[in-house]
């Protein structure tokens, strides 16, 4: 939601950004690498017992770096299927290695994390199985579902978990909540493009 509707705010920032990586010659491919290795840092950090806050920005710079090698894509023309996929995949691990991490070291919580992980691996089958079977129809390259959880949403969550570990069942439960209606809302969706 917050990424759909406030994206023609932040998108100058972001272009600014992108230029200035693209004077440097950086590719978009190898921001998308960075951008794994930072936020997989992040959990990795946590888990060792670092700063809490410092893993929150940590992980925060990686969602930057995210939004940076599509907008470095787009304005070189070189972007690519391969290079979708790698997006795609390595969000989720960041994600995945958040929970995984917090499921560990708070096994109190394991079982709304594993909630947690099924909701996203449902909501993203819906997402990635609608985007497929559109672009077949449409003939475009990728049909982008909006929903009420999206990645800012998301990173929001994560830090809310993070940063308050006594709240974890209850944040991770209502972030398992909004995930499932997200779910509901794109399958909603894809009955109403997909069968009219």
């Amino acid at each position: 939601m917050l990424d759909t509707n406030s994206r023609r705010f932040v998108q100058p920032i972001i272009d600014m950004v992108a230029r200035k990586l693209i004077k440097l010659k950086i590719k978009p491919k190898t921001i998308t690498l960075v951008a794994l290795f930072v936020g997989v840092s992040s959990a990795a950090l946590y888990f060792f017992g670092a700063n809490k806050y410092v893993c929150v920005g940590i992980l925060w710079l990686s969602g930057l770096l995210d939004t940076l090698d599509g907008t470095i894509a787009r304005i070189t023309n070189d972007s690519s299927q391969f290079g979708t996929i790698m997006d795609i995949t390595f969000d989720r691990i960041v994600e995945i290695s958040i929970i995984l991490v917090l499921a560990y070291s708070y096994p109190e919580s394991m079982f709304v994390m594993l909630l947690l992980l099924a909701s996203i691996i449902l909501s993203m089958t819906i997402f990635l199985a609608v985007g497929a079977v559109s672009a077949k129809k449409s003939e475009k390259s990728f049909y982008y579902q909006a929903g009420l959880i999206e990645r800012t949403e998301g990173f929001i969550f994560l830090s809310l978990m993070l940063i308050l570990p006594q709240w974890l069942s209850f944040i991770a439960t209502v972030f398992f909540l909004a995930i499932i209606f997200t779910a509901g809302q794109r399958f909603f969706e894809a009955y109403k493009h997909l069968e009219t």
